[in-house]
């Protein structure tokens, strides 16, 4: 009776353990992809301020080149 009880507590312990871990799974699963997600977006938004800053600076050449030229004559 003693050994029925104990297969009965350790066959409980090990159900609640996989069913614990199951679920933790899929909480980790939808973490890691909502923290992709964010990532992903602020690669994006870095590419545009780059894009941005690559622009403006083209404009800053030009500029330059400009005034080099206007000097220069």
């Amino acid at each position: 009776m003693k050994n029925s009880l104990k297969f009965a507590f350790l066959g409980l312990a090990l159900t609640v353990a996989f069913a614990s871990c199951g679920g933790a799974e899929t909480k980790t699963n939808a973490a890691a992809d909502s923290a992709a997600a964010l990532v992903d977006s602020a690669a994006t938004v870095l590419d545009s301020a780059a894009n941005k800053v690559d622009s403006a600076a083209a404009k800053v050449d030009s500029a330059a080149a400009k005034v080099d030229s206007a000097v220069t004559k």
